[in-house]
């Protein structure tokens, strides 16, 4: 934040009360002073969770239970140093007695001078972003190529800042994309096929298995309209599952410079940048050269009429799957929820599972492929 540019600088303990009392919302951990106020819509435990431990020290709820927070999490905390606590105001009073849940003091593993960290990741306290290979005020798209090695633990390493990709404003604006365009593009033309699908089948000549046989082909009427809508569908989450694990998950050989760049501009962005608004939802000039692609293998296997409705189902998928992941990222779904806990399962496969947790609308092809993010568990001696 702003605060940060100018050197840590000391709190006490009233002055935390008082700017939480004014709605910031900070936190402490061990000695060291955060500010969530920017952050707490985004908190994937809900805002009312954070919200309720401002003004307090957090280094044992960090360890959960509910949630043991991944080296990104912390990781990720560190954007928001902005001081200390001043000697002898280490534990700032919680709202109620125990709210903080644990020791202020911060005995225990988390516990590692300077860096409000676990075991896991060393102490760095140079630098708020010490992951930082790249010049981040020149386009990066260029630039990741060249990390080799490095490129598959630095682009998994979430930060919380918007990324430039080109040179070129022309190129940079096509590849931002409001979450609204993609609904505002595509669901006219959902509309539109539906209707040029519905009509074609009631007028009552599509037939299965006409290429083959006239005996014995299948009439199609058009009340089977709805349920080939949905095969489409349900085939876009297989699809979804698909290209997300294998395309958007290859993991590109250290020495292709292609490769690499071309993994960041289709998935690697999102996921070194995951909160940038602008890059969630595909932007409609590539996303239609791969609908293109698609309705031209279902026209090719299927009679027209039959591929164009299970096309049209398939878009309609889409379109719900780019809203809903916008949403899990930005949304604050309330705790208990169906989208509640696919924001939770999501957001773990960000900062701590990248090699599962491929289901995004719906975690069901996660099972069948074995690539479920397991539930936490807590021991009681924890």
């Amino acid at each position: 934040g702003a605060m940060a540019t100018v050197g840590p600088r000391s709190f006490s303990a009233a002055e935390v009360r008082a700017l939480c009392a004014q709605g910031a919302c900070l936190v402490s951990c061990h000695r060291r002073v955060y500010d969530l106020s920017g952050f707490v819509q985004l908190h994937p435990g809900g805002e009312q969770l954070l919200r309720r431990r401002a003004g307090t020290d957090v280094s044992a709820a960090l360890d959960g239970p509910p949630h043991r927070h991944s080296a990104n999490a912390r990781r990720w905390l560190e954007q928001y140093y902005v001081g200390e606590m001043e000697p002898g105001d280490e534990q700032v009073p919680p709202g109620g007695a125990g709210a903080a849940g644990g020791t202020g003091s911060g005995e225990g593993p988390g516990d590692v001078p300077g860096w409000c960290v676990g075991p896991t990741v060393s102490a760095s306290n140079h630098c708020l972003f010490p992951q930082d290979l790249v010049d981040w005020q020149k386009p990066l798209l260029w630039q990741v190529g060249y990390l080799g090695e490095k490129y598959d633990e630095w682009v998994h390493q979430p930060v919380d800042r918007p990324i430039r990709l080109f040179h070129s404003d022309l190129l940079e604006s096509l590849s931002k994309t409001a979450w609204y365009v993609v609904f505002m593009v595509w669901t006219p033309v959902v509309f539109y096929l539906s209707w040029v699908s519905y009509t074609s089948l009631a007028q009552g000549n599509t037939r299965l298995f006409s290429s083959f046989t006239t005996e014995y082909s299948i009439p199609v009427h058009k009340y089977y309209f709805p349920f080939i809508f949905l095969l489409g569908m349900i085939l876009w989450s297989l699809l979804e599952y698909l290209i997300h694990r294998f395309v958007f998950h290859m993991k590109p050989p250290a020495s292709n410079y292609y490769l690499i760049t071309l993994h960041f501009l289709l998935h690697g962005q999102h996921h070194k940048s995951p909160f940038d608004s602008s890059r969630l939802v595909f932007p409609p000039v590539p996303a239609s050269l791969v609908i293109g692609f698609f309705y031209g293998v279902l026209r090719l296997l299927l009679p027209e009429v039959l591929g164009l409705s299970v096309f049209v189902g398939g878009l309609c998928g889409y379109v719900i799957y780019d809203m809903m992941h916008y949403y899990l990222h930005y949304g604050s779904p309330k705790k208990g929820t169906y989208l509640y806990g696919l924001k939770a399962y999501h957001v773990k496969h960000h900062f701590e599972h990248q090699r599962s947790g491929f289901g995004i609308s719906t975690r069901f092809w996660d099972y069948p492929f074995q690539t479920l993010i397991p539930e936490e568990t807590f021991k009681k001696e924890d």
